[in-house]
């Protein structure tokens, strides 16, 4: 799995790390070695003393089609069921409608106080609504609050025509994120989750785009832990019950169609420490809720998130040939978190495997080897471990020194 959020890397957030591997890939690798720990890694082992937890049962029954756990912080899925099998995504949908909109008012082509004329096709749309009208213009931060909290297809329809001219070529756009993200199983063909052969998602997708609004646009992901709305004298609740019965938490989204059954994607943090679950096809609301909760509690009970490196860390000094310099340093250029089960962060093992020879030019972010971390010999995660800097070749002394170098090495 990809522990930025699968997206191009100038989209990353600043507190996205590396590449994480279950399957790893082959590197041609001549020197493994075991790491010492920095301060900071040692304080993460030292959190959690060996005996000091209860052991980490198998992830609760979850009444879903389809369902995952994922830690915000690592991207790593802690357990799941189902989660890249295709499922239709109902309202769900609108994280997706959300995430466009926000990012239409980043790139100022949009903004919070534009009026928007409300079409036809907008305000007969079908299912769930905010209660827009032809002849009473909105606002845009009026639609984002109708998306997101009162679930309104018309408020979807709307935003998404005052952005893309007609909601058609706003699926495209859709799609074209999607990929962005890495939504690999997903296609949407309209803004509003209404049912469609071609309009479908995975539960592990939905997470991606859940977790690229939590940290590409956290101004805005207060909206999602709103309790109700107003709009056109019609109070509406937001149809996340955990809301209020689980202060910790903060959102996202319902959905619910009678052939998708009841979804819910829903976060929480505790302790400082953030969660995000999946639960899509269940059989009522009381029981999206029900099975989403018992995801939240198993995750925080059982296991832990800790930042291994901070970034910039320079984890080694590695050979470099034909370059100014002999040594490159080899690190990660954003925060390294890994998710384990609690009493693992007592006795795991880091091993680093370099890739060499390396030979400049090398490019700032190049992958220079990976750190492989197991407990009790298995293996958990693969870190890709990156060039901190650019390194230029030398001159032609230096060239052909390194060439010898090769040569005799």
């Amino acid at each position: 799995m990809i522990r930025s959020n699968c997206r191009t890397p100038a989209r990353r957030c600043s507190v996205v790390a590396v590449t994480f591997v279950f399957a790893f890939a082959s590197l041609a690798a001549s020197a493994d070695s075991t790491v010492n720990r920095t301060p900071a890694a040692a304080a993460a082992v030292n959190a959690n003393p060996s005996g000091s937890a209860v052991l980490a049962p198998q992830a609760p029954a979850i009444g879903a089609k389809s369902w995952l756990l994922l830690d915000v912080a690592s991207n790593q899925p802690i357990a799941g069921g189902n989660p890249d099998a295709r499922i239709e995504p109902a309202s769900l949908t609108k994280l997706m409608t959300a995430y466009l909109a926000f990012k239409a008012l980043r790139q100022k082509a949009i903004a919070l106080h534009d009026m928007v004329t409300v079409s036809t096709h907008a305000w007969k749309a079908e299912g769930s609504r905010m209660f827009i009208e032809p002849e009473r213009p909105v606002s845009v931060d009026e639609l984002i609050h109708g998306v997101i909290i009162q679930s309104g297809n018309d408020a979807s329809i709307a935003l998404a025509e005052r952005i893309a001219g007609s909601e058609g070529d706003f699926a495209q756009l859709m799609n074209k994120e999607a990929a962005a993200l890495g939504m690999t199983g997903t296609h949407f063909v309209n803004a509003t989750g209404l049912p469609d052969p071609q309009h479908y998602s995975t539960a592990r997708d939905l997470a991606r785009v859940a977790r690229a609004i939590q940290h590409d646009f956290p101004d805005f992901y207060p909206i999602y832990g709103q309790k109700e709305y107003r709009y056109n004298n019609i109070r509406q609740p937001n149809r996340n019950r955990l809301l209020w019965t689980d202060p910790s938490v903060d959102g996202m989204k319902t959905g619910h169609t009678d052939s998708a059954g009841f979804c819910l994607v829903a976060s929480a943090q505790r302790s400082g420490r953030r969660l995000l679950s999946v639960v899509v096809g269940t059989e009522s609301e009381s029981a999206r809720s029900l099975e989403s909760e018992k995801l939240l509690n198993y995750g925080f009970q059982y296991y832990d998130t800790q930042r291994l490196y901070a970034a910039g860390t320079v984890l080694r000094r590695l050979p470099v040939f034909k370059a100014h310099s002999d040594l490159i340093d080899a690190g990660f250029r954003q925060d390294v978190w890994l998710t384990l089960p609690k009493t693992d962060f007592a006795h795991y093992k880091e091993t680093f495997r370099a890739k060499e020879p390396l030979v400049a030019p090398i490019a700032a972010g190049q992958v220079l080897g990976t750190l492989e971390i197991t407990v009790d010999g298995r293996a958990v995660a693969s870190l890709a471990v990156e060039s901190l800097a650019e390194v230029p070749t030398g001159n032609l002394l230096q060239r052909a020194w390194g060439a010898l170098r090769l040569m005799t090495r």
